[in-house]
């Protein structure tokens, strides 16, 4: 059983609310605390790999959406004394590594989400990077409102929590980010799917209507035996 502890320094939502049930509103601490559970990755075996999809929409950068749509999968592996979790992006029979976390901090999806909406952001509509990543920190620190739900996974009726921020909401840039003062991160969690999130989203609207700005979307599609599979 792996000790987990709580991911520090990031910020981090989920998409697509499913049928919503209830609402409960939460003060700062049981937001970060839902977000960046303790123990995601407790009861994943060693020996599997857990595997989700990123889809990205981006009206302004359509290259940038391309290249960053594909799929994640999140391994384990022994070190020494310390259990890692690994992240690689899968693309058309090709892999890059994006990253290996102890997996003591917990699931590293939400801080791969977070990074790459930084950078998306910071790539299509200009502006510093350090300032964007401090927003989204900033939208931790005004209590939040989970929303229960009902969502389908691999077939089965699963209950859900969802929490949504808007990091730039009152910012008084808002006007020079091209369309993403009105982002909006959104985590959609659940105790019945391995690794605890069921899907992470950001999306800037369009003005007009239509098709948003800016989308992207990591949903967790299912996980594979590693060892299963080096057997055959």
């Amino acid at each position: 059983m792996r000790r987990t502890l709580a991911l520090i320094g990031a910020v981090a939502c989920l998409a697509a609310a499913p049928a919503l049930a209830q609402n409960a509103a939460t003060d700062t601490t049981e937001t970060y605390d839902l977000l960046f559970k303790d123990g995601t990755l407790d009861e994943v075996p060693d020996e599997s790999t857990l595997i989700y999809d990123r889809t990205v929409a981006n009206r302004a950068k359509a290259e940038a959406a391309e290249r960053d749509t594909g799929r994640i999968a999140l391994s384990f592996e022994q070190r020494e004394d310390t259990e890692i979790a690994n992240l690689m992006f899968l693309q058309d029979g090709k892999h890059r590594n994006l990253g290996s976390f102890p997996a003591s901090v917990g699931n590293p999806m939400i801080m791969y989400f977070y990074e790459a909406v930084v950078r998306d952001m910071a790539e299509t509509a200009g502006g510093s990077p350090f300032y964007i990543r401090n927003r989204m920190k900033d939208a931790l620190t005004v209590p939040g409102e989970v929303i229960d739900g009902i969502a389908t996974w691999q077939g089965e009726d699963i209950e859900t929590q969802t929490v949504t921020l808007r990091p730039f909401e009152g910012d008084p840039n808002r006007a020079q980010m091209s369309g993403f003062g009105d982002l909006a991160l959104t985590v959609t969690m659940s105790e019945e799917v391995p690794g605890w999130y069921l899907s992470l989203s950001a999306e800037a609207p369009h003005p007009d209507g239509g098709d948003p700005i800016y989308r992207s979307e990591m949903r967790l599609d299912g996980i594979e035996n590693t060892a299963a599979e080096a057997a055959q």
